[in-house]
């Protein structure tokens, strides 16, 4: 039933129409109004009924709206910016497993000090055992020296016998030089030049005899020359050591590197001084270091020769091409502390590059990193110049032993004093050494007596 206003009663009464009917008959007379009627009451409704009217629509018109038009439109663009989103993280993570300078394939590398006698002989004493630490220096076995002993004996008193020939020579050849024609020929003085020549000749020979005599003494000591690591000890006391053979290894520990073994579409992103990690499998913690070189060479299976001398080719599949291997000498700064070195460790190497780390943000360097991945794949990986020079021209460190040198040569007045003291003087009584002393001793005992 409709309810009436009383501005419309009062038009219902002028246009004659009873007021007085029955509630259900004014709800009949209501809704069978003629048309004349309706015109009239919307013409004469109120305005502030209409503005009711129309604000009670408009929540549920915008509702309509938002779920006709909005909604849809919502879901449509947030599908596309999830897409766009997989696409970049797609694009970032493939450039990163492909492009970036990184690489499962590293290993620990060692410098190793293969030690070999300079002399043979039986083995009386091992002082090391295996993966025991010893120093630079470090006496590792003993060769059985009475033989190099012997040999310095007899060769020290070779040395003196040389010594009084060319002393008494020389004073024989002076003694004729001072003579006068009439006591002696030139033929006899040239004689006796040439005598004391000789002498001297084989005292110098002498000389250097007693000199390897003592080195070769001096070897029976075999010693460690770096600071390191013995391993894979065999040796044992009654072995025979032979001149040249290798019978002990030691891990040099000064000379621990990194190889990383990069594929060759990485090899642009990788610059000499570069900062890199290395992590071992099975700890955490990184070891840190830098790159020093670039092996400028790797085998190629196709230059090597075939049957008659002709080149053989390996057939290649053109849909499949496998990325080279090249290596990269890492040195290492810093090693963690709970972190062993064992040559031949995997190890997984990546290069960082931090030239502007510490002048951009963290979403700087997220932003650069999506801006280069997206260069990567569109225009393929661009080199920083001057990361690998074309031509290296610094020379690494020479590495040396000290050298083997002789004692200084005695003389033959220093070896044998007192038997030639001048042309016209007798000669001193001489007293040899009872007991020579052995290698450096010897010298002392000659001059001392």
């Amino acid at each position: 039933m409709e309810t009436l206003t009383k501005h419309e009663l009062n038009l219902r009464e002028e246009l004659g129409e009873a007021t007085t009917d029955p509630p259900s008959t004014q709800a009949d007379g209501a809704r069978a109004q003629p048309p004349k009627l309706n015109v009239v009451l919307r013409q004469t409704r109120p305005k502030h009924d209409q503005r009711t009217s129309v604000s009670e629509n408009t929540p549920a018109r915008e509702r309509r709206f938002v779920a006709r038009v909005v909604l849809p439109w919502t879901s449509r663009l947030a599908t596309l910016v999830l897409a766009l989103v997989a696409v970049l993280i797609s694009i970032v993570a493939w450039n990163h497993y492909v492009m970036a300078p990184w690489t499962r394939n590293g290993r620990i590398r060692v410098q190793v000090a293969s030690i070999a006698p300079q002399i043979s002989g039986q083995i009386t004493e091992v002082r090391i055992a295996d993966n025991q630490f010893v120093h630079k220096g470090d006496v590792l076995y003993v060769i059985d020296p009475f033989d190099f002993e012997v040999a310095l004996r007899t060769n020290t008193a070779s040395l003196k016998q040389k010594a009084a020939d060319v002393q008494v020579k020389e004073l024989q050849s002076e003694r004729k030089m001072h003579l006068s024609d009439l006591a002696t020929t030139p033929q006899e003085q040239q004689i006796y030049k040439g005598n004391a020549i000789q002498a001297k000749a084989a005292f110098e020979a002498a000389q250097q005899q007693v000199a390897q005599a003592e080195i070769n003494l001096d070897r029976t000591q075999v010693r460690s020359p770096v600071n390191g690591y013995v391993t894979n000890l065999l040796l044992r006391v009654g072995d025979y050591a032979h001149q040249g053979a290798t019978n002990v290894s030691i891990i040099d520990t000064d000379s621990y590197w990194v190889d990383g073994y990069f594929e060759e579409t990485q090899m642009a992103r990788v610059c000499v001084g570069d900062r890199t990690e290395a992590k071992l499998m099975g700890y955490s913690s990184p070891i840190v270091g830098h790159v020093t070189t670039v092996t400028r060479g790797v085998s190629v299976s196709n230059a090597a020769a075939g049957a008659q001398g002709l080149p053989n080719v390996d057939p290649v599949y053109t849909w499949v091409r496998l990325a080279q291997r090249v290596p990269v000498r890492i040195a290492i700064d810093a090693v963690p502390p709970d972190v062993p070195l064992v040559s031949g460790m995997t190890a997984t190497v990546t290069i960082r590059d931090d030239s502007d780390a510490g002048q951009q943000s963290r979403f700087n360097r997220l932003g650069a990193e999506v801006a280069t991945s997206l260069s990567d794949v569109f225009n393929g990986p661009s080199a920083r110049p001057g990361c690998v020079p074309a031509i290296t021209t610094e020379r690494g460190p020479t590495q040396s032993l000290p050298a083997t040198q002789a004692q200084p040569s005695l003389t033959p007045e220093e070896i044998n004093p007192g038997l030639a003291p001048g042309i016209n003087v007798s000669p001193q009584d001489v007293r040899l050494p009872t007991s020579p002393a052995v290698g450096k001793k010897v010298r002392a005992k000659i001059i001392s007596d």
